[in-house]
């Protein structure tokens, strides 16, 4: 009997040592946020003779800020965020002639606090395409294209990077998407240059878009769920531009020139989320793109040819 309210009272004095202990406090810590954000652009090139710039449209970024973990900026009001760790970053601006451009740096810190600073920057860029891809894309007018069913790797996937540059991992047979999705083949491509010299290009899609759905497509009206198909779209027209190929890959195996599409309501080949279009090659009857694809690591390679 005592050992049992020897063990009564042994328990009970725990339970009260423990109860008893000083509670821990928990706490987020400092979050203060980023402070004395500065973003600076240095045009490259430029000079008293060259007041905007080289021409090359090279603008060097940087920011700087207290408390800051890591930064994003936005080269122009247009564009999407991209991601500068250290906050350094040389940029290329490529719409031709004399531009201004609001560039927004937002500086993070702990606990996803962050804080943005913006300047402007006036630079030159004097990138022209050889006149012969110009020729060949549109016909110094307008030329309509269409993905070339009958060749085999009219369609295909390969690593993005600067050192790969065919479809390594798969490559389409001849109509191999006409059972699945024989709107891939029917959708047209037409490429226009304007007197002004201005570029414009208008899809058509008699049986919808080839394209993968929600967040893996900028195409307006796509379902948020469902597989690679054809849905419907309306077609769309936009401006576009040709621009220095961003992606690296050598001069042997690229023109190094890309078509760069605006807004978000047109494609060529295959609804992306990007817009950047590297022409490999191109000729009056062939031109083959490179587009950087959907999942992170990917490109697509996509051959056209002139609509009969």
């Amino acid at each position: 009997m005592k050992n049992i309210i020897y063990n009564v009272i042994l328990v009970f004095s725990l339970l009260f040592f423990f109860n008893s202990c000083d509670k821990s406090n928990y706490t987020l810590g400092d979050l203060t946020p980023p402070a004395n954000v500065v973003v600076t652009a240095e045009v490259v090139g430029k000079d008293a003779d060259h007041p905007n710039g080289d021409g090359s449209g090279n603008v060097m970024i940087s920011v700087t800020s207290d408390y800051a973990l890591s930064y994003k900026i936005q080269y122009d009001s247009s564009s999407d965020l991209a991601y500068v760790p250290s906050g350094t970053v040389t940029h290329k601006y490529t719409d031709p002639g004399l531009h201004t451009y609001t560039i927004t740096a937002y500086a993070y810190g702990k606990g996803a606090s962050s804080t943005s600073a913006t300047t402007q920057v006036t630079v030159q860029s004097d990138f022209a395409p050889d006149p012969a891809i110009v020729t060949a894309l549109t016909n110094d007018d307008s030329k309509t294209w269409v993905v070339n069913k009958d060749i085999p790797g009219h369609f295909g996937v390969g690593p993005w990077d600067a050192t790969s540059f065919t479809p390594a991992w798969w490559a389409a047979g001849i109509n191999e998407k006409v059972a699945c999705c024989n709107c891939f083949y029917t959708a047209t491509f037409t490429f226009s240059k304007a007197a002004d010299g201005s570029y414009s290009l208008a899809v058509a899609t008699p049986d919808g878009a080839f394209t993968k759905t929600g967040a893996l497509t900028t195409l307006p009206g796509i379902p948020a769920t469902g597989d690679e198909a054809c849905y419907n779209y309306a077609g769309g027209t936009s401006s576009f531009k040709f621009a220095p190929a961003s992606s690296g890959v050598d001069a042997s195996a690229s023109t190094q020139v890309s078509v760069l599409l605006s807004g978000v309501n047109t494609y060529i080949g295959y609804g992306a989320t990007l817009k950047e279009y590297e022409i490999l090659s191109i000729d009056d009857n062939n031109l083959y793109l490179r587009v950087q694809g959907t999942e992170t690591g990917n490109a697509w390679y996509i051959k056209l040819t002139p609509k009969q």
